[in-house]
């Protein structure tokens, strides 16, 4: 019974190890460091740049035009009736009439 825990842990191990690349020790680990330092280079570092020029391209064109109006809330609905701001004008309805 002993020698089932381990077989699957060796079967464990084996699909890992093949997961990662089928290689061991020092030179998977020098695999893996290549690999990530040519994802950083092609992708992670030319997205950053990217990300870095629009914000400065941004920033740029919103310098250029300090009086323009950029909206930061919505407008809060006048509850009125007649959307007058200093009081209801509408007029009461006459009962003598």
């Amino acid at each position: 019974m002993s020698s089932g825990w381990r077989k699957s842990f060796g079967n464990v191990r084996s699909a890992f190890g093949n997961a990662m690349g089928g290689l061991r020790g020092g030179s998977n680990l020098a695999s893996w460091v290549v690999a990530g330092t040519l994802a950083y280079f092609l992708w992670v570092k030319p997205a950053q740049e990217l990300k870095r020029e629009q914000e400065a391209r941004a920033a740029l064109a919103a310098a250029s035009d300090r009086y323009r109006y950029v909206e930061k809330v919505k407008p809060v609905p006048d509850p009125q009736e007649t959307g007058l701001i200093y009081g209801n004008k509408k007029k009461p309805k006459d009962i003598d009439k």
